[in-house]
C-alpha cells in the first residue's frame, strides 16, 4: 500500500520558500542546500506519481508523470525563446535532441543494465514497444533530421507550410500512440501486476499527491534554471563546452521519470519502465515541436530544427540500439550497456567533437 509521508509534502515547499526568498543568489551554502531540496523535490515527485499510478493503473500513471514533465519543460522552453529572441533560435532542437538522447540511452539503458544486472532476464510486450518506436522513429524524422535536408529554406530550417505540417503530423502521431496505449491496444502496455493495484487509496490523498507532484516538478525546473550560472561556471572553469550545461539542466528535469523508470525496473517491472522511458521521449518531442512552432510564428520567431550531420548519426545510432534491443520482448543486461556506451559517446563527441 502506498501512503503519503510528511517528507514528501515538506521538501517541496521548503524549496518554493528558498527559491521565493532569493537566498539562492547570496551565498553558496544556500546553493548547496538548494541542490539538496532539488534532489528531495524529486524523490517526492516520484513518490506522488506513484500514489497516483495506484489509484487510476497503469499505464495512464506513467502518462501522468510524462506528460505533467513535458508541459513544464515546454513552458521553460517557450519563456526562454521569447524572452531570447534570435540568441535561442535552436534552444528547442537542442532541448529536444538531448532529451531524447538522454531518455534512450540514459533511462533506458540504465533500466535495462539494473534490471539484467538484478533479475538476469526480464521480460515485456514486444508489441508496445513496437508501437512507441515506431512512432518515435517518425517524429524524430519529421522534427530533427528532414530540416536538414529540405530546399525551401537554406539551412536546417522549416518552411512556414513545412513546419506546420511537421507540427501536425507530430500531434496526430502522439495522438494515435495515446489513443493505442490506453484504448484500443491498453493490455499490450500492461505488467502482470498492473490490474492487481489497490484502489482503497482515498480522494483526498488523490488530489494532494496531484497537487505535490505539479509542484514538485515545478520547482525542479526554477531550482534547475536558477542553479545553472553555477553549474555553468563550475562547466567553464575546467574548459569544457558550454553546451553541457544544457545537458546537465535536462538530466535535473528528467530526473523525476528517470528515477520512477530505474526504481521500476529494479521491481522486475521492466514493462513500467519502458512506458515511461519511450512515452516520455514522444511527449518530449510530440508536444514540445508543435507548441514551440506555434509560438515562433505568433513571435515571427525562426526556429531552427535540424541537427548536424554528426548529431544525426549518433541519434540513428541510439535509436536503431534501442530497437534491436528490445525487439524481441526480453532483455539482459549486455543491451544496457551497449545504451550506457552509446550515451558516454554522445557526451564524449560533445566535449571532442
Amino acid at each position: 500500500m502506498k501512503r503519503l509521508y510528511t517528507w514528501t509534502t515538506t521538501v517541496p515547499i521548503l524549496a518554493c520558500l528558498l527559491f521565493a526568498s532569493g537566498y539562492i543568489h547570496l551565498q553558496l551554502i544556500f546553493q548547496i542546500l538548494a541542490g539538496v531540496l532539488l534532489i528531495g523535490s524529486v524523490m517526492s515527485a516520484v513518490h506522488h506519481s506513484e500514489i497516483i499510478a495506484h489509484k487510476v493503473g497503469e499505464p495512464y500513471g506513467t502518462i501522468i508523470l510524462a506528460v505533467a514533465i513535458t508541459v513544464i519543460e515546454v513552458s521553460v522552453i517557450v519563456s526562454l525563446m521569447v524572452s531570447g529572441g534570435l540568441d535561442a533560435a535552436s534552444l528547442a532542437r537542442d532541448t529536444v535532441y538531448a532529451s531524447t538522447m538522454l531518455i534512450l540511452n540514459g533511462i533506458v539503458g540504465l533500466c535495462l543494465f539494473i534490471g539484467g544486472i538484478r533479475h538476469h532476464v526480464q521480460t515485456f510486450s514486444k508489441h508496445s514497444v513496437t508501437i512507441a518506436l515506431v512512432s518515435l522513429v517518425s517524429i524524430i524524422v519529421f522534427t530533427l533530421i528532414l530540416p536538414t535536408f529540405t530546399k525551401s529554406i537554406s539551412g536546417p530550417y522549416y518552411s512556414s507550410s513545412q513546419l506546420k505540417f511537421a507540427s501536425f503530423a507530430c500531434l496526430l502521431i502522439y495522438v494515435a500512440f495515446i489513443f493505442a496505449q490506453t484504448v484500443r491496444h491498453r493490455e499490450y502496455f500492461l505488467s502482470q501486476d498492473d490490474d492487481a493495484y489497490p484502489t482503497f487509496i482515498s480522494i483526498k490523498d488523490v488530489t494532494i499527491s496531484a497537487v505535490f507532484l505539479l509542484l514538485s516538478l515545478i520547482i525542479v525546473v526554477l531550482l534547475a534554471k536558477t542553479l545553472s550560472p553555477l553549474i555553468e561556471t563550475i562547466v567553464l572553469s575546467y574548459q569544457l563546452p558550454k553546451t553541457l550545461v544544457g545537458i546537465v539542466i535536462a538530466m535535473i528535469i528528467l530526473l523525476p521519470e528517470g528515477t520512477a523508470a530505474i526504481i521500476a525496473a529494479r521491481k522486475n517491472k521492466l514493462q513500467t519502465s519502458l512506458n515511461l522511458a519511450l512515452g516520455s521521449a514522444l511527449a518530449s518531442i510530440g508536444l514540445t515541436i508543435p507548441v514551440v512552432s506555434f509560438v515562433c510564428q505568433y513571435y515571427n520567431i525562426q526556429i531552427v530544427l535540424g541537427l548536424d550531420y554528426l548529431s544525426i548519426i549518433l541519434l540513428m545510432l541510439s535509436v536503431l540500439t534501442v530497437m534491436l534491443s528490445l525487439n524481441t520482448g526480453k532483455s539482459n543486461v549486455v543491451y544496457g550497456t551497449v545504451l550506457l556506451v552509446n550515451l558516454f559517446a554522445f557526451i564524449y563527441l560533445i566535449v571532442y567533437p
